[in-house]
């Protein structure tokens, strides 16, 4: 089953996702229309919202609420992205200008508190208070792993461990929110829950894993951005922590140095520094680990085409070449 196959299986769901998206974007404010329209427009693979609508109707969950938690999730994904290149002066995403580079930062900032916002009220109408408890705690989670990842930047010392702490607070948490509220809304038994949530937390954890490979050998135009956007922004992430670990001392000097200025002028040596250590390799072989255990954490659903879509995305995660 590709891609394509896996988002056919819902794509009426999906639809109703993005007819609530954009009700729930709308605004009376002009520029809020237009910077929300863009970022959510802009493309992207709309994984998150994939994986709520695939667990919930794993899960068996009923009716249409799955949607709106669906569109939630997307809605505080597309804010964090909005603040996130604020953050990094990122000024490319999904291969098109950043929303900051056209509308400057403070529309950026104000726009992505504004989605945030949005997603709280629709959270409000689900009605459940163990889904705000939840959605509560990931966006805390969150914002915890955007200062922490900010405390690492330009240092060469950062370790593996600090690492995992910030891509599981950063980017493992809304998927591992996502497919939690799923079983939330099918009134499934807490084991239920239990699984759900270790499926979401592994899929994001390979996900980010190999996204920090794709970052040092995709094709450009296939990725979106541009190849050592990381490194220019001083982020330490697994191939170069683990190339600082194993390479020559010389290029160790060439990755700290790299590092510590946010530079992508030795981009190339660095790029063959990674690759003889097997650096990406091992962040691969970490990616694929996360990525059955996400398998194996659906063993408490009940067979069908949902439950393999599951296993596909995890395919799917660790195969992807964008």
């Amino acid at each position: 089953m590709s891609f394509e196959s896996v988002k056919q299986l819902v794509a009426a769901d999906l639809r109703e996702v993005d007819g609530a998206i954009r009700t729930h974007l709308a605004s009376e404010v002009v520029l809020v229309n237009q910077v929300a329209e863009y970022i959510v427009g802009s493309g992207g693979k709309r994984l998150r919202p994939l994986v709520v609508v695939l667990a919930a109707k794993a899960c068996g969950c009923q009716g249409q609420r799955h949607t709106q938690a669906a569109a939630i999730v997307e809605f505080i994904h597309t804010a964090t992205l909005l603040h996130d290149d604020v953050v990094d002066s990122s000024m490319l995403r999904r291969g098109q200008d950043t929303a900051n580079a056209v509308w400057g930062n403070e529309a950026s900032v104000l726009v992505g508190d504004y989605v945030y916002s949005r997603a709280f009220e629709m959270m409000v109408a689900l009605g459940n208070m163990r889904i705000m408890e939840v959605m509560a705690r990931a966006t805390n989670r969150i914002a915890e792993g955007e200062v922490l990842q900010l405390m690492n930047a330009h240092d060469p010392d950062t370790t593996e461990e600090r690492y995992f702490e910030v891509i599981h607070r950063k980017t493992a948490q809304l998927f591992e929110a996502g497919t939690q509220i799923a079983a939330i809304l099918a009134d499934g038994p807490a084991e239920l829950e239990d699984g759900m949530a270790r499926y979401g937390r592994h899929l994001g954890t390979a996900f980010q894993l190999i996204d920090d490979v794709l970052d040092y050998q995709a094709d450009r135009s296939q990725l979106g951005k541009n190849l050592g956007d990381d490194l220019a922004e001083g982020k330490p992430t697994l191939p170069l922590i683990y190339a600082l670990k194993h390479g020559s001392e010389e290029q160790r000097a060439v990755i700290r140095g790299s590092i510590e200025q946010g530079s992508i002028d030795a981009l190339p040596q660095i790029t063959a520094a990674i690759e003889s250590t097997g650096g990406l390799a091992y962040t691969s072989r970490l990616a694929r680990r996360e990525a059955s255990l996400a398998i194996e954490a659906l063993a408490g659903l009940p067979d069908s085409a949902y439950k393999q879509a599951l296993r596909e995305l995890a395919d799917f995660a660790v195969e992807r070449n964008y």
